[in-house]
């Protein structure tokens, strides 16, 4: 399903001219700061930061989102479980370099609203000041500390849900594992969308077609994959860690039930497709759904948008059971566990 000409040039003349992301990312958080502060706080939803310490003493920002007149926000004072819609722990994109809380203030109170949760997201640290393993052991402790009950009071632990877009969908992809091998927690639920689970996005070599077709002309390049991969890591070894790169873990069994959503024109589409297909295999729970139409990204796009809007149904579909059916024009694919 082919994009519009006029949409195709854009897109392409912008991946384009974009620089070396291993010299333009301090460039680019600059742009997100600024363009953070030009969106005025939605008046819908009311938004608390609080923060959690990590076993080094940092203090790790937290932004909390509930929807006014769902979900009250729990305090000391008021220990009873006031979770009646759940809790979803939100781990923001950006290539484990740049997005952070602020740049995704919209995006997360757009998603408390549309799906009826309190949204938690996580400030973790960031690449290339903190790398691997910084940023998945920060995810770890905060997802650790929230199924604890030591974050947050009146927290239905088991109503958690792991939640992330790109390098987060990698980071919640990890945490999972994390919880799952040091034997901590349990994940119920996780959804990773468009996520980085492989860690060769050179065309020449990647086992992955979707690479070398859409690894050039729809924004996010392999280049800049590689680039941020390259920033993220400490040493060469960590490409061969699954906490860095999920999909190399000989043993994906007992995994959260998962969704995994895809973007037609992503170069990471066929890796997340392919990381949800090993954790069918491998006896769980998983729904994969392709987006037609979709870049790398596009979940931050408005919400009126449709590929935006359906993102959402199959969200609500996978957490609440909402009927899911196609109207018009196919806005979807099918890929695993979808009947």
């Amino acid at each position: 399903m082919p994009l519009s000409k006029t949409i195709l040039t854009m897109i392409r003349a912008l991946t384009w001219v974009r620089p070396d992301i291993k010299q333009f990312y301090k460039t680019q958080r600059v742009a997100e700061e600024v363009s953070a502060k030009l969106v005025p706080p939605n008046p819908r939803c009311r938004i608390d930061d609080t923060t959690a310490t990590m076993p080094d003493g940092c203090q790790i920002l937290l932004r909390v989102f509930t929807p006014h007149g769902k979900c009250p926000l729990p305090t000391p004072e008021n220990e009873a479980p006031q979770d009646p819609c759940g809790t979803i722990l939100f781990l923001h994109g950006g290539g484990w370099v740049n997005g952070d809380v602020d740049f995704y203030t919209d995006a997360c109170a757009t998603m408390a609203l549309k799906l009826d949760r309190r949204i938690v997201s996580v400030d973790y640290r960031r690449a290339p000041e903190h790398r691997f393993p910084q940023a998945v052991e920060d995810c770890y402790e905060v997802a650790r500390q929230l199924h604890a009950g030591e974050l947050l009071t009146g927290i239905d632990t088991e109503n958690i849900v792991l939640f992330g877009d790109s390098a987060g969908g990698n980071l919640t992809a990890a945490v999972s594992l994390m919880a799952r091998d040091r034997a901590t927690f349990t994940p119920r639920r996780q959804m990773l969308i468009y996520p980085v689970t492989y860690n060769d996005h050179n065309p020449s070599s990647t086992i992955f077609e979707s690479v070398r077709e859409n690894g050039e002309d729809y924004l996010l390049s392999w280049r800049d994959v590689q680039g941020y991969m390259e920033l993220y890591c400490s040493s060469p070894e960590d490409l061969h860690n699954p906490y860095f790169a999920p999909l190399i873990e000989p043993d994906l069994t007992n995994q959260p039930r998962t969704l995994v959503i895809t973007a037609e024109y992503c170069p990471l589409r066929d890796e997340g497709e392919a990381y949800a297909q090993r954790l069918a295999d491998e006896g769980c729970d998983v729904q994969c759904y392709r987006v037609l139409d979709a870049v790398h990204g596009y979940l931050l796009y408005p919400s009126v948008l449709g590929i935006v809007r359906d993102t959402y149904r199959i969200i609500k579909h996978f957490l609440d059971g909402d009927e899911l059916e196609q109207e018009g024009k196919r806005t979807w694919l099918g890929i695993v566990g979808t009947d």
